[in-house]
């Protein structure tokens, strides 16, 4: 993770600059669910990430994402390797909310994970791993998913997360995990509380009300794809012109004493971030 977050800061600043061309994914609608396509080239590497989703999958005692990660050498088109794009998927995201909490907040003291999926697991290793002494508490749809949901990464994590019913008042930083269609978080704004809306990725899906997004200064993870995707934003009719990247924030801190939202929509270059990383490791090897 820490290899992870180096690289995805040098790739932020090269795809703002236009060394990373990373267009729109394409989505294809699937029977049960969505195909998303999502290239990305850079001057050494090229990755295509191949990813379903089918959030029927769980009656069928399947993940709901499925998928891979292709990696070819740039200058040739040659294929180098193939990445399970589930746990890209997760690592990736993961890697991209803690690099959004280290430049938008600091070292929280207090992590509240909203979601009891896939991608709240994995930002609660990739919590645990980068910010160690922090206290991690998980709110689920119900207590009894959020303790299953604990109890699942008691053997991994210590210390162990722990769960509520609610957002804990004293929690300085909440990251969002569901598909929601409807918000999960609607509390007023905070100056000392950095939201970050990670599940949410379609315009008809909100984790986030429109009074919490409206009173802060908002962040995206990739303006472009946010546009079209940051539903939390969509909905809340935010002026786009306010809005500013991830990359702006590495040189220009956002305000202080002002609530933040952090958006994150995912684009194919922060895969590109971790195949880079991968390819390093594979060299190695």
């Amino acid at each position: 993770m820490p290899l992870l977050l180096t690289e995805l800061r040098g790739v932020a600043r090269e795809y703002a600059a236009g060394e990373v061309h990373c267009p729109e994914r394409l989505v294809v609608p699937l029977p049960q669910g969505v195909m998303l396509s999502m290239p990305a080239v850079a001057s050494d590497l090229a990755v295509h990430k191949l990813v379903n989703v089918c959030p029927g999958n769980s009656a069928h005692a399947l993940p709901s994402i499925q998928g891979l990660v292709s990696a070819y050498d740039a200058a040739t088109g040659s294929p180098l390797f193939t990445l399970d794009a589930p746990t890209v998927t997760a690592r990736r995201t993961a890697a991209v909310t803690l690099l959004g909490i280290q430049v938008l907040h600091g070292a929280p003291r207090h992590v509240a994970l909203v979601g009891t999926g896939k991608q709240a697991a994995g930002h609660a290793h990739a919590l645990r791993e980068v910010f160690p002494d922090a206290q991690i508490t998980v709110v689920g749809r119900t207590r009894e998913r959020a303790q299953a949901f604990a109890q699942g990464l008691a053997e991994d994590l210590a210390p162990p997360v722990q769960v509520a019913n609610q957002v804990p008042v004293d929690a300085d930083v909440v990251i969002t995990t569901t598909t929601s269609r409807t918000p999960v978080y609607d509390e007023l704004p905070r100056a000392d509380r950095l939201l970050v809306g990670v599940g949410a990725f379609t315009p008809d899906a909100a984790e986030i009300g429109q009074a919490t997004v409206l009173g802060s200064d908002l962040y995206v993870d990739d303006l472009a794809g946010a546009r079209h995707e940051a539903g939390d934003f969509i909905q809340a009719g935010v002026a786009w012109a306010s809005v500013h990247s991830l990359a702006q924030a590495l040189d220009t801190p956002p305000r202080a004493g002002r609530p933040v939202v952090f958006k994150s929509v995912g684009c194919a270059a922060w895969d590109l971030a971790a195949c880079r990383v991968a390819h390093r490791e594979l060299e190695k090897a």
